[in-house]
């Protein structure tokens, strides 16, 4: 529970960090307008603060945390989501700046995301095993409704 809780309180730092940059580059450079940047602070907040959070609860009931998919999960999760965020941050420098990118390196940049989507949706798949192993009787509960 105490790691989960640890790591609500790092990915919301990291969001309040994000928000910050996002609010103070954007007014540093006239910038008005949508851009990735102002995803970078929602993403560690509800993806990262928030899941950890709740799966503080989970974890207190036990059970959770011994089962190895749950292993799997938080070194993919904690993987993906910097990796993803990092992208957000990295095309919104580029949106604000005017910046015109290679095909290429353009190509890279959505690759990357992609990987961490990619990283992310089978974290996630690891913890809904974590999940069902860790919660007794969850199959027989979906059965009966």
């Amino acid at each position: 529970m105490r790691k989960m809780l640890n790591l609500s309180l790092l990915y919301f730092i990291l969001a309040m960090v994000c928000g910050v940059f996002y609010r103070e580059f954007t007014k540093i450079n006239g910038y008005e307008g949508r851009t990735a940047l102002a995803f970078a602070h929602v993403h560690f907040m509800v993806l990262g603060m928030t899941l950890f959070l709740i799966l503080a609860l989970f974890a207190k009931s036990g059970g959770l945390t011994e089962q190895r998919s749950f292993r799997i999960f938080l070194v993919l999760y904690n993987i993906g989501l910097p990796l993803m965020v990092v992208m957000l941050i990295i095309r919104g420098i580029i949106q604000v700046l005017g910046i015109v990118p290679a095909k290429g390196a353009d190509a890279s940049i959505s690759g990357i995301a992609g990987i961490s989507h990619i990283v992310l949706a089978v974290a996630l798949g690891f913890l809904f095993a974590a999940l069902k192993g860790a919660l007794p009787g969850w199959e027989r509960q979906q059965m009966d409704n």
